[in-house]
């Protein structure tokens, strides 16, 4: 996984949980929702990151 693709990876996960708190703050159910779904996209991309990253070691 190159430097690049963490940080990306990384910062989508934040701003997703930023987006969730403030969905919590001000009740707005959608935006939560959102934050919870890109947190989970930065999650997925850091897994497929990882099984690349273990199929270039062999």
């Amino acid at each position: 996984m190159g430097l690049g693709d963490k940080i990306e990876n990384a910062a989508e996960k934040a701003g997703g949980k930023g987006k969730e708190a403030a969905g919590n703050v001000t009740g707005d159910d959608s935006l939560k929702a959102e934050g919870k779904a890109d947190q989970a996209k930065g999650d997925l991309k850091q897994a497929g990151e990882k099984v690349k990253d273990a199929f270039k070691k062999d």
